[in-house]
């Protein structure tokens, strides 16, 4: 550019400013753009979590026409069979076909852990935001509440709350929201404390904006990163916890397939036909390191 200014005067010399600034413009545009997905081919934990999830999931939503066997049928002439062609993970103790089992539980354990981590969540969340916004005699009487309850161990408190309330599918999910609700609270709490004290926080309290709108307009999109690792993490351990709860008899209920539950049966069968407990483990285990592998990706 310099020898265009000497050569050919300030108007060429502009001219090739210009074109050079407008190209550095359109490269560091496109880069941008594409770092996103650079960011992404370069963590192949998050890779690979994010096929084994997918996997699941589609494993959840087509196991009906996936499944060669009815999940549910008792076939007494074929108990114990090991693994073959015909059953591919053999079957179990009432001649019920573990590969088809498998595949079904995954729908109950994703659909338990997805409800119940987002309902955790969406509740923790608020409570994080008013306590981190608000302070004082809020702050204090929420936090003592949420202290108590993290004073017991999550699967102590679930299995209180579950044997008071009776088993159901929808008392699992909601004493699994609860279960995680106080550590997401202060999760987010610890998040809004930082931001509170930002200055696009004081701005929009000289436009006159309110609470509410400065919590979840404001506060909020600055934390998702923190929402979406939290979700993540909180799906792979309620996975763990309602496959915890239906091997002690609190969670899922016979005859519903359902991996804890299927350990559970299969458990005193070991020595005989290992195989009723190996390939729920194993899918338990898949869908737990997906989860987590995408969670700690995201965090680096």
């Amino acid at each position: 550019m310099l020898d265009a200014y000497k050569q050919e005067g300030p108007a060429t010399w502009l001219q090739e400013l210009r074109s050079t600034t407008y190209h550095r413009f359109l490269v560091a545009r496109r880069s941008r753009a594409l770092t996103p997905f650079k960011r992404f081919a370069r963590r192949p934990d998050v890779v690979v979590g994010s096929v084994i999830f997918a996997i699941w999931v589609v494993i959840a939503i087509a196991w009906p026409v996936i499944a060669p066997y009815s999940p549910t049928d008792v076939h007494l002439l074929e108990k114990f069979r090991s693994p073959s062609l015909s059953h591919l993970f053999g079957t179990d103790n009432f001649g019920r076909d573990i590969f088809s089992r498998v595949l079904a539980g995954s729908r109950t354990v994703l659909v338990v852990s997805i409800l119940a981590s987002a309902l955790g969540i969406g509740i923790g969340t608020t409570l994080g935001l008013l306590t981190g916004f608000y302070g004082g005699l809020i702050d204090e009487v929420i936090m003592r509440i949420i202290d108590t309850l993290m004073a017991l161990p999550s699967i102590v408190l679930a299995i209180i709350v579950l044997a008071v309330a009776g088993p159901s599918l929808v008392n699992v999910i909601l004493v699994i929201a609860l279960v995680y609700i106080p550590l997401n609270c202060r999760i987010i709490r610890s998040a809004v404390l930082v931001q509170r004290n930002q200055d696009f926080i004081a701005a929009a309290r000289l436009r006159g904006e309110n609470g509410f709108h400065i919590m979840f307009v404001e506060i909020l999109p600055n934390i998702t990163s923190t929402l979406v690792v939290e979700f993540t993490v909180r799906v792979a351990y309620a996975a763990f916890t309602v496959s915890t709860l239906s091997f002690l008899g609190l969670g899922i209920q016979p005859p519903t397939p359902d991996w804890g539950l299927m350990i559970s049966e299969g458990r005193i069968y070991i020595q005989i036909a290992p195989w009723i407990v190996i390939f729920p483990a194993a899918a338990l285990a898949t869908l737990v390191l997906s989860t987590s592998l995408i969670g700690e990706g995201i965090k680096k």
